[in-house]
């Protein structure tokens, strides 16, 4: 059984047991539980069902692993040729790991 949810405006797959990278959730501690209510598609061994827009009392429960998280260093570089103009910018995105432990359908 597996779950397509939105999780701040980006959608996932949600299987159990499944580990997330999902951008950071604000006043999320680890250990806690989160439920994310906004299930589009809920397949449970191949009965497929689509929601308009969202499926109804369908929710994926998670607990968050680790609440603050930071990705790979995004290096932004900008050149204006023959100008001697060059700017080097770094960016690494926060992110928060979630653990899926119940899909309920």
């Amino acid at each position: 059984m597996y779950a397509i949810v939105e999780i701040n405006g980006q959608q996932f797959k949600a299987e159990e047991g499944k580990r997330l990278f999902v951008h950071h959730i604000a006043g999320a501690e680890n250990g806690q539980a989160v439920e994310f209510e906004k299930v589009l598609l809920v397949d449970a061994d191949g009965a497929v069902k689509v929601g308009a827009p969202t499926v109804e009392g369908a929710k994926v429960v998670c607990e968050v692993k680790d609440a603050l998280v930071k990705g790979d260093k995004v290096l932004v570089f900008h050149k204006k040729r023959r100008k001697g103009y060059r700017k080097l910018n770094g960016h690494r995105q926060q992110f928060t790991s979630l653990e899926i432990k119940q899909v309920i359908a």
